[in-house]
């Protein structure tokens, strides 16, 4: 850890006076990770991934830009959405250069977080950057504000609909050595907008490779946002990320993440409602195998009456894969009337393969209906009896099966495209054309 830190203080210094607008908050922050460092496994809510083992001497932080082209690039653009705003970060840093916005100016607004710090958009960045702090005052997080400077600011404008999705797509280079990137954004949703936004993750080179990704939302009042995170990166990637999503106004909120390969992934996702009549879905389903460890964290803060969330996370783990899931959901003493379901399902494979699963209340209003559960189990053998008898082989019955289980989940990415992909990444994991 000693020589990971060395690594990392010598890259946060020779981005010293390169970002003046964004100096007091990345000196604050690199203090508080000097600090805190990173969190071990004494750290109750990091008890099962062990992050901060992958810290060591080989990480490479990328403090100037790499030389590549949009011809790189273009080799990892998702297919069925050529055009898209695509938005580019390259080992952790907005690369403005590479990206592609098809939108016009009066709808979308995407623009180094650096430039946003100091010009019209100053006083919502210096309002609402860092607010996830709040909820996960830990040193992972205060890593990536230390290293904000490189991050990305995106604003929807007032009653304006972003015709084609805004895709983020994260590339880590790590053919040079253990790659650490350390993206930022910060998304203005305004009032009446609508937008949908998917992030994915691109491991080049085959090496070793750490996400630490930070990603605050505002969301305003009559706005709809939908989210999905992408996550298949390969065995030897590992991701830490926190995806805040604040909703300012009475709004709509739909998140999807999915997970299907890593070596450690830790997701946590936010969603805290500040106003009434609020509405927030949160969708996620891991398949992973191997030595997978794959740890999704949620809170729903209910600050506010007459808000609805509904939230539901399924698991697949093969071999020896593991699978957590940390749920909270606070309803605080004036969120009265409030709505909140909460389920986590598992489904165990292998024979080596675990579930941890912890779904949490905390009340402190009383006219309320919220709900929690989980479930950890195999396959229905008589499921899989009954499609064997009538003549379907062993595998793609049990692959029926799981696709069937994790379909709810899958009809939840609203952009056919998308889902048509996610659909046939799964289909090649399950081995069975669906």
């Amino acid at each position: 850890m000693m020589d990971a830190t060395i690594n990392i203080k010598e890259a946060f210094e020779k981005t010293e006076g390169v970002a003046e607008n964004l100096a007091a908050f990345r000196n604050e922050n690199w203090k508080v990770f000097s600090g805190l460092g990173l969190p071990a496994l004494k750290h109750e809510e990091w008890r099962y991934t062990k992050i901060k083992n992958l810290f060591n001497n080989g990480m490479v932080i990328d403090t100037e830009g790499s030389a590549v082209d949009k011809n790189f690039v273009n080799q990892f653009i998702l297919p069925g959405v050529a055009s898209a705003n695509s938005i580019i970060f390259v080992n952790g840093r907005f690369r403005n250069d590479l990206s592609t916005i098809s939108s016009s100016k009066d709808i979308l607004v995407v623009k180094s977080l650096e430039e946003a710090s100091g010009d019209e958009d100053a006083a919502f960045v210096s309002l609402h950057l860092g607010h996830s702090q709040k909820y996960h005052a830990d040193g992972i997080n205060a890593l990536n504000a230390a290293f904000a400077a490189g991050g990305v600011y995106i604003k929807v404008n007032k009653g304006k609909a972003v015709g084609q999705p805004i895709i983020i797509y994260s590339i880590s280079d790590s053919s040079d050595g253990f790659r650490l990137s350390l993206p930022r954004i910060l998304v203005n949703v305004e009032e009446a907008a609508q937008v949908e936004i998917i992030q994915t993750y691109i491991n080049h080179g085959g090496g070793q490779s750490l996400t630490n990704e930070v990603t605050e939302i505002c969301v305003a009042r009559d706005a709809i946002m939908h989210y999905i995170k992408l996550q298949n990166e390969g065995p030897k990637s590992s991701h830490t990320g926190t995806t805040h999503i604040r909703q300012l106004g009475k709004s709509l909120t739909h998140a999807v993440t999915i997970t299907l390969d890593g070596e450690i992934v830790r997701n946590n996702l936010n969603m805290v409602m500040e106003a009434e009549y609020c509405e927030s879905n949160m969708y996620g389903l891991y398949l992973i195998k191997g030595n997978t460890l794959a740890d999704n964290h949620t809170i729903v803060d209910n600050m506010v009456p007459n808000c609805l969330s509904n939230e539901l996370y399924k698991g697949i783990m093969d071999e020896s894969a593991t699978g957590v899931f940390n749920g909270k959901i606070f309803v605080r003493q004036d969120a009265q009337k409030t709505n909140a379901y909460q389920s986590n399902k598992n489904i165990l494979l292998g024979n080596k393969s675990s579930a941890n699963t912890k779904p949490q209340l905390e009340i402190f209003a009383d006219d309320v209906k919220c709900s929690h559960g989980c479930t950890i189990g195999k396959l229905d053998k008589d499921a899989l009896f009954y499609l064997k008898a009538r003549g379907i082989s062993a595998e793609n019955a049990q692959a029926l099966l799981l696709h069937a289980f994790a379909i709810d989940i899958l009809n939840q990415i609203k952009n056919k495209e998308i889902r048509t992909y996610v659909e046939s990444l799964i289909s090649e994991r399950l081995s069975f054309s669906i």
